[in-house]
């Protein structure tokens, strides 16, 4: 769970959260987490 949370932090959208909803920001860390885990 550490080291998933540690490359989702690589992603600039999800490490600032820019997002102002929750649902929005849900949705780019699973996207962020797909990205992740497809290139790994």
């Amino acid at each position: 769970v550490e080291r998933m949370w540690c490359r989702l932090k690589d992603f600039r959208r999800v490490a600032t959260r820019y997002d102002k909803l929750a649902r929005n920001y849900l949705s780019g860390v699973l996207i962020a987490a797909l990205c992740a885990y497809w290139l790994n």
